[in-house]
């Protein structure tokens, strides 16, 4: 079993947190075999809102893939408690957005796409569904009558215990 921590940076314009919409949030992945080191070529998706139950035990698991190259199953699952947001005082440097416990794979590659929630500074609007899948995302804020946005957002994996 392996933790890996998914953690994003990213500029925030007159943006006090962006958040990730929920339990039926869809972090698009792609994934390296632990056994082989074969890296999907398809993105996949694990949701907190869409469970297997576990072949052994009486846990969950968010994702559970065949590997096409050695035939190996793998699962993982999302911590329950680990999705964080990134707010204003994150700004420049990484924070973890989620923690997934993987079992034979491990994420290579993540898409941030679409169902973000974006909070205006100074009790601003909260823009639901925001789309980063340009790697930005700007609109304008009629409460706060400046503009919003999301910007340079990257990401990185850490190993966490």
């Amino acid at each position: 079993m392996v933790k890996v921590a998914l953690q994003i940076k990213a500029t925030l314009e007159n943006i006090e947190e962006l958040k990730t919409s929920g339990d039926d949030f869809r972090y698009y992945l792609k994934f390296t075999c632990g056994n082989c080191g074969e890296v999907s070529e398809k993105w996949n998706y694990v949701s907190q809102s869409e469970s297997t139950p576990s072949k052994r035990g009486s846990g969950v698991n968010h994702f559970v893939s065949k590997c096409k190259l050695c035939s190996r199953e793998n699962t993982m699952t999302i911590i329950e408690g680990s999705t964080q947001s990134y707010t204003a005082e994150d700004q420049g440097k990484f924070k973890t957005l989620a923690v997934f416990d993987c079992r034979g794979i491990e994420p290579a590659e993540f898409s941030a796409r679409q169902g973000w929630v974006a909070k205006a500074i100074d009790g601003g609007k909260e823009f639901t569904d925001v789309d980063l899948s340009e790697g930005e995302w700007a609109d304008y804020c009629e409460k706060i009558a400046n503009p919003v946005g999301v910007y340079e957002i990257e990401h990185r994996f850490e190993k966490t215990k």
